[in-house]
């Protein structure tokens, strides 16, 4: 049986029971999926009969050597950041599938599924029009972790452990939550509550793309303003604000990255959802979610050490503004006139 019989929402979240008890079908589904290959009719009996968590889990597994060898050959290793936007969606729209297959309640997760579909739109976008899916393009911060280990071999397993492995998994199990609502849809029925959190699940999107846009607008002016020497006729920007390299104007006045915030936010929000569904403080998915944080929290310290080191200005940038959740405290940056100069 693929899915466990519960007859509580409680139950949904009882790990023994929905996820240790088919943790053995993950070694038999590559040989099971190599037996039907070529007859798409036992494919399909095998993803029905398979427990849907136990094979997202082995796609993002078999995602792992097929990432690291493409980053080893073009010793590019922002592969999975190219599918950063996708995978999430992936798993997701997968869970919905399944339910839909099986003929499960799916009102919860249909709004789930077009939210997910929003937010990887944005994700997607936003990287391509950075550059991100162009030939040799590579994220900064691997460059410079692999300077730091200065190891070809440390980084080689680095790049197994972390980069291909350890992200891969990350972006299955933040929509681990889905999956309890799956199991919790026949159980319990939607209500009022569902729709406020879609709504703030839409919230946070939104809000990730206004603070995208507004990034963007600053980097667009910014390299105007450097070409050029004058502040483009329609930007919001003094000369100040562009000399001081980093953006402070916007959302970015009261959180040094509001992106982050909703990104986080998103995943938080969804696991939240599925404590609410199930009637639970906590459960087991949450761990995905509490990955995810700690992740932001490691990448954005670097981040802002290479950015500190790089605007004079930030320092008191930090000191001013919170770093992801507006400080009730905090100054604000200065006016423009305190603005300082890049360092070189």
């Amino acid at each position: 049986m693929a899915l466990p019989l519960v007859k509580s929402a409680v139950a949904c979240t009882d790990f023994t029971r929905t996820v240790q008890s088919y943790i053995p079908q993950l070694n038999a589904l590559p040989q099971q999926i190599y037996q039907s290959a070529t007859d798409l009719q036992a494919l399909k009996e095998l993803y029905l009969s398979t427990n849907p968590l136990i094979s997202a889990f082995a796609f993002s597994l078999a995602l792992v050597p097929i990432v690291l060898v493409i980053s080893e050959i073009n010793r590019n290793y922002s592969q999975i950041d190219r599918i950063w936007s996708l995978l999430p969606t992936f798993y997701n729209l997968h869970y919905v599938a399944y339910a839909h297959a099986k003929g499960l309640p799916t009102q919860r997760l249909d709004s789930l599924a077009i939210i997910s579909l929003v937010w990887s739109a944005r994700l997607t976008y936003n990287y391509w029009r950075k550059g991100g899916y162009q030939v040799g393009s590579e994220d900064y911060r691997w460059k410079i972790v692999k300077d730091y280990v200065n190891s070809p071999i440390l980084f080689f397993i680095f790049n197994i452990a972390f980069i291909s492995l350890a992200q891969s998994v990350l972006l299955f199990s933040v929509t681990m939550p889905t999956y309890v609502l799956l199991l919790a849809a026949p159980v319990t029925k939607a209500q009022t509550p569902d729709i406020l959190f879609t709504q703030v699940l839409i919230g946070c999107v939104f809000l990730a793309y206004i603070a995208d846009q507004q990034q963007w607008d600053f980097h667009v002016a910014k390299d105007s303003y450097q070409n050029s020497a004058k502040v483009p006729p329609s930007s919001r920007y003094t000369a100040a604000d562009l000399d001081r390299g980093f953006n402070t104007k916007g959302l970015w006045s009261l959180s040094r990255h509001p992106n982050f915030l909703a990104e986080q936010s998103v995943w938080l929000t969804l696991y939240i959802w599925s404590c609410w569904a199930t009637g639970t403080n906590y459960h087991w998915a949450g761990l995905g979610a509490a990955a995810y944080l700690f992740l932001f929290q490691s990448s954005t310290w670097l981040t802002e050490l290479i950015t500190a080191g790089k605007y004079s200005d930030y320092k008191m940038y930090q000191k001013r503004v919170g770093k992801f959740v507006p400080s009730l405290w905090g100054e604000g940056m200065p006016s423009a006139n305190a603005a300082g100069k890049k360092q070189k």
